[in-house]
């Protein structure tokens, strides 16, 4: 018999920890290879572990609702063969070794239980990472998780640094110093009918409310609008897209033609393509394109194309046809979400002429596009101006106006007009 640890994989490049949501094997189970083990969440996307063993389930080292660690033991399997690439063969000493360490996991397990119940300060609810010099400091201040949750930080990926609390301590000790009362907003409660339904919202719908406050208090939000003249790519792709299925299987939408021009477009404008930290730029190397997808249960989620300035329409409409399908399915992979350096929501799929996004952080701008309307329009040509029928279609372009100035913002969008308006309805695909 050998025992194979299950840890916790890797959920994507910025995911340090997960929430075991449901076990879906119980101790005692017998396992296959491939079985789904454990479901957990990220504030990305929720995913299913599998083992990478045959066996039988014999500890689960974490509870339902633990916030665990990436590389983190969380179960025990015990195989009934060898597998060389998958498992190591324990002499008696090592499993001796093994049980000890297991035993020290759950000791600590309990003492952490031990130390909520005295009063340590509980951050494992948190969607942010906190050091334990933050949380030490914290503690001696006597600052509880909800207040923690409050402050504002400018490490990476926004976490609390230990500039951040003492800055807040010491602000917060002048406050008290000086008498001055801040206004709390007080919740009114609401009356409820015996014709009104309670709907708790989703795990998701939290994450992303939170995501959304959060960049507008980060962010300060600028709008730029543009009318753009699609007419020539309503015509090529009414012209090509029977014979586009035929040869590839698949529908050719216009999203993808959109998403190449904007990937077309960043070459032009690189510094669209920056994250703020701290008081850094970071311009991205990478020109990964989120797309907003909805998801069956209504909400949103932004998964990436990975390098679009490097794929042709077709292979762009592969990207953008596979991520949509899974989307829907809730069949999109941690990594399908990570990375993202510019995103664009499709608003006009909803029948909306236009919207105002909100961007994604810490990315610095994103796009929505418009529903295509026939107007009547004037078209200039060399005998003179008429009014003809034109497939018109406004974008906005939401930018950090920290970083992004109105220049670029509305340079960016004239670009983007520029190369759909000049679309040849003559070229193949």
């Amino acid at each position: 018999m050998a025992r194979y640890e299950l840890k916790l994989p890797k959920m994507g490049e910025s995911v340090a920890e997960a929430t075991i949501t449901s076990w879906v094997k119980e101790i005692g189970d017998s396992i296959d290879i491939d079985d789904t083990i454990v479901e957990v969440a990220t504030d990305k996307v929720d995913s299913e572990v599998p083992s990478e063993v045959e066996g039988v389930l014999k500890q689960i080292l974490f509870d339902k609702d633990t916030v665990v660690q990436v590389g983190e033991t969380i179960a025990i399997i015990e195989t009934t063969a060898v597998n060389n690439t998958l498992n190591e063969t324990f002499e008696k000493n090592e499993e001796e070794e093994l049980i000890i360490e297991v035993e020290k996991t759950i000791d600590t397990a309990k003492q952490f239980k031990n130390d909520v119940t005295l009063g340590v300060l509980n951050t494992s609810s948190s969607n942010r990472f906190y050091s334990p010099l933050v949380k030490n400091i914290a503690k001696e201040e006597g600052i509880l998780f909800e207040e923690l949750e409050t402050i504002k930080g400018t490490g990476k990926e926004e976490r609390v640094t230990k500039s951040d609390i003492l800055a807040y301590i010491a602000n917060k000790n002048i406050q008290a110093s000086t008498k001055v009362e801040t206004t709390k907003v007080k919740t009114v409660p609401l009356s409820l009918t015996g014709q009104d339904e309670v709907i708790n919202i989703t795990r998701m719908g939290k994450l992303v409310a939170k995501h959304m406050v959060d960049s507008i208090q980060t962010s300060v939000h600028v709008q730029s609008f543009i009318e753009i003249d699609v007419t020539n790519i309503v015509v090529w792709r009414n012209k090509v897209k029977n014979a586009y299925q035929q040869r590839e299987g698949e529908k050719l939408t216009f999203t993808p033609i959109f998403m190449k021009a904007v990937a077309q477009t960043i070459k032009k404008h690189p510094m669209i393509n920056i994250a703020v930290d701290g008081d850094k730029i970071i311009k991205r190397g990478n020109i990964n394109l989120g797309m907003a997808a909805a998801l069956p249960d209504g909400n949103l989620i932004v998964p990436v194309i990975k390098n679009a300035d490097q794929l042709s329409l077709v292979g762009m409409t592969k990207q953008v046809n596979d991520l949509a399908v899974r989307a829907r399915g809730n069949k999109l992979k941690p990594d399908d979400i990570q990375g993202g350096t510019y995103t664009v929501t499709n608003v006009g799929s909803f029948g909306s002429i236009t919207g105002t996004p909100i961007i994604n952080q810490p990315q610095v701008a994103i796009l929505a596009l418009g529903a295509i309307v026939k107007k009547p329009a004037v078209i200039e040509t060399p005998e003179g101006d008429f009014i003809g029928i034109r497939q018109k279609m406004i974008v906005c372009h939401s930018y950090d106006h920290r970083v992004v100035n109105g220049a670029l913002g509305g340079m960016f969008i004239k670009t983007l007009k520029e190369i759909l308006e000049s679309w040849n309805v003559n070229q193949d695909f």
